[in-house]
């Protein structure tokens, strides 16, 4: 590969490691081509981008864009694939779901969150992580749960004080 093709592959990743949030470093080897197309498809489905890639290659692109994930340098061994995507925990569902059948692919690492996460036994963690409106809707849930439970006593309270003064009036 001539170094102009080396360039452009380079500044690719490093934009799409700019433009999206999180992104999952995952090992399909292995996959036969049937398995693969199955697994590019569930990713496009979900909003996912697969892209294979050379690990030199990536490496330039991670140290050339503007995340701090020297951690991760580490996993970039054999065969390396990514997952881009902007819900932080999509591609750690795929993942694990598509491996229960395939046993690939194989979690190598993943920045989630402007944190680094390291090795397979990180993918329950990384499903657990909520997204910001996963997020915004607890905020939200938590606050109205108190305001709910006022107002529901404050009616309750007026049905009692209206059963009272019903029966004030009838004993009059």
């Amino acid at each position: 590969m001539k170094s102009s093709e080396k360039k452009v592959i380079i500044e690719s990743l490093q934009e799409q490691i700019n433009s999206y949030s999180h992104f999952y470093l995952t090992d399909i080897s292995g996959l036969n081509a049937e398995n693969t197309s199955a697994l590019r498809r569930l990713c496009f489905n979900q909003d996912v981008k697969l892209v294979v890639v050379k690990n030199t290659l990536l490496r330039k692109a991670l140290e050339s864009s503007n995340k701090n994930v020297e951690e991760i340098y580490e996993v970039l061994k054999g065969n390396t694939s990514v997952m881009f995507s902007e819900n932080a925990n999509t591609p750690a569902k795929l993942i694990k779901d598509f491996s229960k059948k395939h046993k690939k692919p194989v979690l190598k690492g993943a920045y989630v969150q402007e944190s680094v996460y390291l090795g397979e036994n990180q993918l329950e963690a990384l499903i657990a992580v909520k997204s910001k409106n996963e997020l915004i809707a607890d905020v939200v849930a938590m606050l109205k749960s108190p305001m709910n439970t006022v107002l529901s006593q404050l009616q309750s309270g007026g049905n009692i004080i209206h059963g009272v003064l019903d029966t004030l009036k009838e004993r009059n």
